[in-house]
């Protein structure tokens, strides 16, 4: 009998009979004979255990593994939280994993076409892909919206012509809303990443980014604010935006200004470096000649934030691509050139950057109930920062996602003689 619905209704039981299941919960695990860095004091306990059970920290301290439970014996390499990437524009299971392979656990999603983020967060959420832990942002609300957010959601048709004026904008938020973002981008600056548009051109008014913000804010969602030009950045901060992105040419009175009102700072510095060298994400000879002018006023500019204790989080502004070489240990290992501790530069990759993602109470640092965020490196990243660029284990939320620790074969391949 063919019943009105009846064929709709078999195509969506097979489609959600096709959707991968939960994980199961991952195995309990043990990491031992570790170097374990307190990431808020800098302080290094040796010869340290970590119990891992349910995808969280169960315990941290002296002893061995509790009877029953993996362990994985580190011999003495150095352990700290998952890396946090604050601006990515991550968008594809390979991506997710090449971050997640560079010791990124958790990222903020800056730009992504057909709310990839927001699917990204919840298949990693299930535990159905390896991944970061992802904060969505869907579209980036600026002048022209990308031609994909208006297949998306062709409810914005109205919007084809440009987005302008604050209805406009608080229709482009409500959408972003509607499909499950946990944060909302907007341009205040025009693009550096682009030859045809000045990185110092402010977009939006204050008013319109106050629209923004107070849009987000009625459904408790912070905003991210692109920009490099001091006006548009300044504009942002007073409008009540969470943090600025880039920020190459901000004045003291903008800095301060972020200071007082406690909004952070994502400088995004080494993706500026990469305008410069050749290839990776941007391998443009126009931009080339940008980022010769941006990177030196950039490093200024970090260097006056820091001192004037505004809070610094690090991001790659990269999509992990095959031809992208920026990582967060990158941009760390420049915060450290550019004046702070070791320690300091950590922060910003974890504790710092855990806080301005409104994530602090699940990540961020290996304490007891935070999520089971972990890596490991074969040397003391507080004396040698370089060494975050060759992770050798990856666990997130509890699972491993990467173990380089060791490459002894085992078995009667391993022991046979060579010819």
């Amino acid at each position: 009998m063919n019943r009105p619905g009846w064929s709709l209704l078999v195509a969506v039981l097979a489609s959600a009979a096709a959707l991968p299941a939960a994980a199961a919960p991952p195995e309990p695990l043990a990491l031992v004979e570790a170097n374990v860095i307190d990431i808020r004091t800098g302080r290094v306990t040796p010869h340290a255990t970590l119990v891992l059970r349910d995808g969280k920290i169960a315990s941290v301290g002296a002893g061995a593994a509790p009877a029953g439970v993996k362990a994985i014996d580190l011999k003495g390499k150095y352990v700290l939280p998952g890396l946090i990437d604050c601006h990515t524009h991550l968008a594809t299971f390979a991506a997710a994993r090449s971050a997640l392979e560079s010791g990124v656990t958790t990222v903020r999603s800056s730009g992504v076409s057909n709310y990839a983020d927001v699917g990204l967060r919840e298949l990693v959420r299930k535990g159905a892909v390896a991944g970061p832990d992802m904060v969505a942002t869907g579209y980036h609300v600026r002048p022209r919206l990308a031609d994909e957010a208006f297949l998306s959601d062709p409810s914005l048709s109205n919007l084809m012509p440009g987005v302008e004026g604050a209805e406009a904008i608080r229709q482009a938020v409500r959408t972003n809303l509607a499909h499950g973002v946990d944060f909302v981008k907007v341009l205040a600056t025009e693009r550096a990443g682009t030859a045809d548009t000045d990185p110092r051109k402010q977009t939006y008014t204050e008013a319109e980014l106050r629209a923004a913000v107070e849009e987000a804010a009625a459904k408790g969602i912070p905003v991210q604010a692109h920009a490099h030009g001091d006006e548009g950045a300044q504009a942002a901060v007073k409008a009540g935006v969470r943090s600025i992105e880039h920020g190459t040419y901000l004045s003291d009175e903008t800095l301060a200004l972020m200071k007082e009102k406690g909004t952070f700072y994502v400088p995004t510095y080494a993706t500026v470096v990469d305008l410069v060298e050749p290839g990776g994400d941007y391998d443009v000879p126009a931009l080339r000649n940008r980022g010769r002018h941006m990177l030196p006023r950039l490093r200024i500019t970090v260097q006056r934030a820091h001192r004037l204790g505004v809070r610094i989080a690090t991001g790659a502004d990269t999509g992990y691509g095959p031809n992208s070489l920026t990582r967060i240990s990158h941009e760390v290992a420049a915060f450290v050139e550019m004046g702070f501790t070791p320690l300091q530069a950590l922060q910003s990759a974890s504790t710092v950057a855990a806080e301005l993602l409104r994530v602090e109470r699940t990540t961020g640092a290996l304490e007891p109930g935070l999520d089971a965020d972990v890596i490991a490196v074969d040397g003391n990243p507080l004396d040698n920062p370089a060494v975050l660029m060759d992770v050798l284990l990856v666990v997130s939320n509890g699972r491993v996602a990467l173990d380089r620790l060791s490459f002894v074969k085992t078995g009667s391949a391993a022991a046979r003689p060579s010819p």
